[in-house]
């Protein structure tokens, strides 16, 4: 019998934790000398059929979804820093290796899902999607509208239905940036979904998510579960594991690990976890590891 890994202790005091360990020696500084790993690809796209789709995990939450007729990129981020946090892991695919792109989405404002620079190299005139209140930091990037979308919104795009759900998070990009809005997408294609997460804790509006829309794929993030400040944000893979089942899914696909390490636990140590976990309430079988850069069709 598989034993799950233990759940991390709560802390009585999540303020003192910045006192108790140091991510600058601990995480930061240590980073600094590690060698990047991972390859960059030149992915050959498939040719889709009817009723078929693609995905492409370019790295961390950055993914472009493919349909027989749509390319679409979700928090698309090629940024070897953000501010002090170091790349670990290469993107799959170079940005010069994308094809065409036709639609943008934007989960929240942190740097980590949307980077300015990258979103800039792939604006070629389509609309980019974004959450509430976000849509002044992407309007001068070249995109030909930026469509703001509040928690339950639907919109309709060239045969796309996009859906933005709620999550536990924040969405601020600076200090005191209350303002902006966050969330997940469902997209929903000739009677296929894939839905991306964005950044969450878990909480109970999964279960809704799951009662409304039972998305077919769930990109579900594993990763940045021990953060310096304690605070909880982003689940772990045993939580991602209930959110899995909860959403009445069908795939789990984990990302948000393995890239930049912002957190204090492992780098490999959520898809490990993930692993056990799946083992333990018996969906491993439906839990699809993909690698950076190779496009793979479900």
């Amino acid at each position: 019998m598989v034993t799950p890994h233990p759940k991390p202790k709560k802390e009585k005091k999540k303020g003192r934790r910045w006192n108790e360990r140091n991510f600058l020696t601990e995480v930061l500084i240590p980073s600094l000398f590690v060698k990047r790993s991972g390859v960059q690809h030149r992915p050959v796209f498939p040719k889709l059929q009817p009723g078929q789709l693609a995905l492409t995990w370019i790295g961390h939450a950055s993914f472009l979804i493919q349909t027989p007729r749509h390319n679409i990129l979700v928090d698309p981020n090629w940024a070897n820093w953000l501010i002090v946090v170091r790349r670990l892991k290469r993107a799959g695919l170079s940005i010069h290796d994308l094809p065409n792109i036709d639609l943008v989405l934007i989960t929240h404002a942190h740097f980590d899902h949307l980077n300015r620079r990258s979103l800039a190299a792939v604006a070629a005139r389509q609309p980019i999607v974004v959450p509430s209140g976000v849509s002044n930091l992407v309007h001068d990037l070249g995109f030909e509208r930026a469509h703001e979308m509040n928690w339950w919104d639907e919109w309709e795009h060239e045969g796309l239905k996009i859906t933005f759900t709620p999550a536990k998070h924040w969405g601020a990009r600076v200090l005191h940036d209350r303002h902006r809005g966050y969330g997940g997408y469902v997209i929903a294609y000739e009677g296929r979904q894939v839905y991306h997460c964005g950044d969450s804790a878990y909480f109970p509006g999964f279960k809704e998510i799951g009662r409304r829309l039972a998305p077919e794929i769930a990109l579900l993030p594993i990763g940045a579960y021990d953060p310096p400040s304690g605070r909880d944000h982003h689940m772990g893979p045993e939580h991602a594991v209930q959110a899995f089942q909860e959403l009445r899914s069908q795939v789990l696909v984990p990302m948000h690990f393995g890239t930049y390490r912002m957190s204090y636990e492992p780098m490999h140590e959520p898809e490990e976890r993930l692993k056990i976990a799946g083992a333990h309430h018996d969906v491993l079988q439906k839990i699809r590891f993909l690698v950076e850069g190779i496009p793979q069709v479900f």
